[in-house]
């Protein structure tokens, strides 16, 4: 293989690459994937030792337990700024059952978005990380509880624990107070864990060795940003994440959506399948189709 050959066939790094003309052009010309969904989901009626999980896209998740309807990141926005939604919302936001909580991690516009809390709040109480709380007060909530990092809080038999993790929550540029992380949701000894953004680090064996979560909910796309800056997990560095959780199902996240960095928008869970593969897991991946239910 000749030197020249070689260079052709490494992937261009982002210096090398226009984030306006090689992404959000294009992006305004493709056509939007997926259903649009006119008929409300029908949610299952779920025995006392069962959860539904239904995506919705992006990172934006309703978690139902017999008890409960808890939203996770909601964001129905078809603009983020001049990013465009690339994949129809799993449902109406009109099909929602009545919702009891609402989670939050962190302020970025992909998973804090107001025009879709305020649809959403009914004076139920929203969950945020340390400094956020100041961009929901006015939303129509009727509780907002900020938490830091470990922190614990119990609401009508649930458990919410508030995670690290290795990203940044500023909203603009001088919003360095505001905090970020995922959520572990515990219910009748159930599990589940929504990891938020995060690039890799320690804080996975350490969430591990405190809770196993037994489903995760792991991001596995805009690994390739305009900024170069490794802010964002990998599909290969989210199935060591997963098992360092020591959780028994994974379920992929923030991709297929918004297109937010330069991989294409299939890459991401075709390489987490081969990654799962090489490790003997593809029986523990679980690629959900946005506005199904499933019962776990």
């Amino acid at each position: 293989m000749t030197a020249a050959k070689s260079s052709q066939e490494k992937p261009p790094t982002w210096k090398n690459r226009n984030f306006i003309t090689k992404v959000l052009i294009p992006s305004l010309l493709q056509p939007k994937e997926g259903k649009r969904r006119d008929r409300a989901p029908i949610f299952p009626k779920l025995a006392n030792d069962e959860v539904a999980i239904t995506w919705i896209g992006h990172a934006s998740f309703l978690i139902q337990t017999p008890k409960h309807n808890i939203l996770i990141d909601p964001n129905w926005a078809n603009w983020m700024s001049v990013i465009r939604r690339l994949r129809h919302a799993g449902m109406d936001i009109s099909h929602l059952p009545e919702i009891d909580l609402v989670l939050i991690t962190h302020a970025h516009f992909d998973h804090l978005n107001k025009r879709s809390l305020k649809k959403v709040a009914a004076r139920q109480p929203i969950v945020v990380p340390e400094g956020v709380g100041g961009l929901v007060h006015n939303l129509g909530f009727d509780a907002v509880h900020e938490m830091d990092r470990w922190d614990t809080w119990e609401f009508k038999k649930l458990k919410i624990i508030f995670t690290p993790a290795k990203h940044w929550g500023a909203r603009m540029l001088v919003d360095t107070h505001r905090k970020c992380g995922g959520y572990i949701i515990e219910y009748e000894g159930r599990r589940i864990y929504h990891c938020g953004d995060s690039t890799y680090f320690d804080g996975f064996k350490e969430i591990g060795k405190r809770y196993a979560p037994e489903i995760a909910l792991m991001p596995i796309g805009a690994y390739q940003p305009p900024s170069g800056r490794d802010h964002h997990i990998g599909p290969e560095q989210a199935i060591k994440a997963f098992q360092e959780l020591k959780s028994r199902i994974f379920i992929p996240m923030h991709f297929g959506t918004y297109r937010l960095s330069f991989e294409p928008m299939a890459e991401p869970p075709q390489r987490l399948m081969k990654a799962a593969l090489r490790e003997g897991i593809v029986n523990k991946i679980r690629i959900l189709t946005e506005g199904k239910p499933q019962v776990f």
